[in-house]
């Protein structure tokens, strides 16, 4: 592994390059899909604040945008096809982590928090960020194969998920809630690391998440606002 991380060094410009011909860190914030990917970054880790906090509404909001802008700097890398290369390898490895922050140790505090940090929580937390962490190295190692599909569900799908569990939150008592939730992360967190093959979405997918963010939004800003 240390001599493929060298290799991948190198590759990138990396290890090769004299202290003189090393870019800057903070020349690649001049990008914009960079630009983008930390934005949703700044919506992650609002939805943590929040949902620290125990403002679940608020956290859900977050959380999805966070996802959202994670789903679209892809868009606009695609639209900037003279991106150097040491920009696009830069804006992966951000888009890494930022959804690890966003979608693995997010989804992770929500369970904590909600059941005030009960240790029986903790397995659930932990299987949630473990598969996260696995499945976004396999990805960076070996990515989406020649037919167009990957290893898994994708780990930007938990929130989106999520978001849909927190809808019941108002309907059922709260131990049946904290049981169906804890249920849910623990079912996305064995699907992201399954060896069955999934199909890269296309771009319509794109306009019908979109739709339900904004959709989604709405209803938690209203139970938000009558809370």
């Amino acid at each position: 592994m240390a001599e493929f991380d060298s290799e991948l060094r190198q590759g990138s410009g990396g290890s090769e390059m004299g202290e003189s011909q090393m870019p800057l860190i903070l020349s690649f914030v001049a990008d914009w899909p960079n630009v983008v990917t930390l934005i949703g970054l700044c919506c992650g880790v609002l939805a943590i604040f929040f949902a620290l906090h125990q403002n679940y509404p608020a956290a859900i909001i977050s959380i999805l945008w966070a996802v959202t802008f994670d789903w679209y700097d892809g868009v606009v890398a695609r639209a900037l096809p003279d991106r150097s290369a040491q920009h696009r390898s830069i804006g992966a490895h951000m888009d890494s982590l930022v959804d690890l922050v966003t979608s693995a140790v997010g989804p992770a505090i929500l369970l904590l928090s909600i059941t005030d940090f009960s240790a029986w929580a903790y397995p659930g937390a932990l299987a949630i960020i473990m598969a996260g962490v696995l499945r976004l190295a396999y990805f960076d190692v070996f990515g989406v194969d020649s037919n167009g599909t990957y290893a898994g569900i994708t780990i930007d799908n938990s929130p989106i998920v999520i978001s849909m569990v927190f809808f019941l939150e108002s309907f059922i008592n709260h131990n049946g809630f904290v049981v169906i939730l804890y249920t849910a992360i623990v079912v996305m967190a064995f699907l992201h690391v399954a060896p069955f093959r999934t199909p890269k979405l296309g771009n319509v997918f794109y306009y019908i998440f979109t739709a339900y963010v904004v959709a989604a939004t709405g209803g938690y800003a209203y139970i938000l606002a009558t809370q």
